[in-house]
């Protein structure tokens, strides 16, 4: 695609949107920057695009700024039937997103991988595996780096390993993963969907322009996940951590096993560093990955004995006067929190809420009653989380994350569990849930300096 002296306007400035941009100028395009916050809000943004001759428009999305353009590129965190784009669409302007963009450029093998949960964990074990059997790898998408920052050092050989998130999928047009996965589909983003079926749809994508030449990874243990397999044009392959599977990673007296014809064992779970049932699975579809990328199995093995907890997901902080803080801020929906919950026997005390994304959290109520000695409730969800989950066990209304983390400290007691696993999105009160979770283990921090300058724990 020549965008060289193409009038390209970039909608929304998060990380994507940015590097979209710089990349579209670099590239010879004319490019207009347009998003609805204030300038004041966009201060650490602006000065880079101006620097390189962009054009910046804040604070609304001018009628005209999307009429008088060649090409426009959405950021994911724009929904697709915003006005705006629906008017620019009828005067047969092309919308595309970030990751259509880079596909368009990008060179080398693409491994995509989406899910309601898990999809982070996975990526970066994906990359890290594909890296230990030698090939050049580039890990990044929705996990934090943008792909369109990919395109310069990619090459014929290089391997991208990309987290797609469902809001990415909804603006594809030729992305072609070479090998692709959906991990798990649960209820998620239903507020930005409108429904189920609108959500999985978006899910679906990903497999749409792949060929039989490809793989899709598949897991064999979710029931949506199940269904999504009919008619799929590439090669299917399964995970499951409760049966064997004809084609893909299950496991089988204690041992990962991979089947595609011939088996292969690959290591003892019991070799596995990773916390709970969920991240099993999660090395499940990484192994099954990297089997379909031609990795060596000691290779495979060895980059999972050397994994650790991705940051903000069920990740130990510190343990306090004998309790034991984790943090797993990255738990943005009901599933999430429940595979957390599941994490842990009993004793937890539970940090829930943030900005509401049409969640149901009654689900949650059996679980809690199970395993939890108290909720803390916070953030905009609040009150229909506290009426959502009933009076099983005793729930605190603390309103922020530091007076949760303060009273959580005061109730606990040695062998408990402090959880950050909110189920809500974080951007009521924080930029990002890694903004969230780097919070909430600076407030533990703090509370560790004050417990040990204080003979009675600070309480």
């Amino acid at each position: 695609m020549d965008v060289k002296g193409k009038r390209v306007l970039v909608v929304g400035l998060g990380k994507s949107g940015v590097a979209s941009a710089l990349f579209l100028e670099s590239r010879g395009a004319r490019v207009t920057v347009s998003d609805a916050k204030s300038e004041d809000q966009l201060r650490n943004e602006i000065p880079a695009l101006l620097d390189r001759g962009i054009t910046v428009e804040t604070g609304k999305h001018g009628e005209r700024t999307f009429r008088d353009q060649d090409l426009i590129v959405v950021s994911p965190g724009v929904p697709a039937d915003v006005a705006p784009l629906q008017h620019a669409r009828r005067f047969g302007i092309p919308v595309i997103g970030e990751i259509e963009l880079t596909a368009r450029y990008l060179q080398g093998q693409i491994v995509a991988i989406t899910g309601s949960n898990g999809k982070t964990t996975t990526t970066t074990l994906t990359g890290e595996i594909i890296a230990s059997g030698g090939r050049k790898t580039l890990v990044g998408g929705n996990i934090g780096t943008p792909a369109v920052t990919f395109v310069e050092q990619s090459s014929p050989d290089t391997w991208v390993v990309l987290e797609i998130s469902s809001f990415q999928l909804e603006s594809i047009e030729t992305f072609r993963p070479h090998i692709s996965a959906i991990l798990n589909v649960t209820p998620d983003h239903l507020d930005r969907h409108g429904s189920m079926e609108n959500y999985i749809a978006a899910k679906l994508r990903i497999f749409e322009n792949q060929t039989a030449e490809d793989f899709a990874v598949l897991n064999a243990d979710n029931e949506i996940s199940c269904r999504l397999a009919a008619g799929l044009k590439p090669q299917v392959l399964w995970f499951s951590r409760l049966a064997s599977v004809e084609r893909g990673a299950f496991v089988r007296n204690g041992l990962i096993v991979f089947r595609n014809g011939l088996e292969v064992e690959i290591m003892p779970v019991s070799e596995i560093e990773l916390k709970g049932a969920h991240n099993l699975e999660n090395v499940l579809a990484a192994v099954a990955i990297g089997m379909a990328a031609g990795i060596e199995p000691a290779a495979i093995r060895r980059a999972v004995q050397e994994f650790r907890a991705v940051e903000h997901r069920l990740e130990y902080v510190a343990t306090l006067r004998g309790v034991q803080y984790y943090n797993d801020s990255k738990a943005t929906n009901v599933d999430a929190t429940i595979k957390a919950l599941q994490s842990f026997p009993a004793n937890i005390h539970l940090i829930l809420g943030g900005k509401d994304k049409g969640s149901d959290y009654s689900e949650l109520s059996a679980l809690i009653a199970e395993r939890a000695k108290r909720v803390y409730t916070i953030g905009a969800a609040a009150a229909k989380i506290e009426s959502q989950i009933g009076n099983a066990i005793p729930v605190t209304s603390a309103q922020t994350l530091e007076s949760a983390v303060r009273k959580a400290a005061d109730l606990a007691v040695e062998g408990d569990i402090v959880l950050l696993a909110p189920a809500c999105a974080s951007f009521d009160q924080f930029t990002s849930y890694e903004h969230r979770g780097r919070i909430f283990k600076e407030l533990v921090q703090s509370l560790a300096a004050l417990q040990s300058s204080s003979p009675t724990g600070g309480r």
